[in-house]
């Protein structure tokens, strides 16, 4: 777990890409597999650029996608759940219970 304050500093550096639907806070991400590593990689067209090492196939890629943002976040993998784009590059990850 990280601190408070660091939580929150790390959800404003989401600001950009943090939108508010009927769901809840959602995340857009953008996501390029098969990266030589992990890595939280800036911004690109108003969605967060996440780089995974996992193929795309059986869901690895996802699941990486949603490790790596719960890391980020300091949270359990659990308080995030995939709303779109289950086989598109383009996702919408459902941030629960933040804030």
């Amino acid at each position: 777990m990280i601190a408070r304050d660091e939580f929150e500093a790390r959800l404003r550096y989401l600001g950009p890409a943090l939108r508010q639907e009927k769901e809840g806070t959602v995340l857009a991400v953008t996501v390029i597999p098969h990266a030589p590593h992990n890595a939280v990689a800036g911004f690109r067209n108003g969605s967060l650029l996440v780089k995974v090492s996992a193929a795309p196939e059986k869901g690895r890629a996802n699941e990486a996608v949603l490790e790596l943002i719960a890391e980020f976040l300091g949270t359990a993998p659990s308080k995030l759940r995939l709303l779109r784009g289950q086989t598109s590059r383009n996702k919408l990850v459902l941030l629960q219970n933040m804030g």
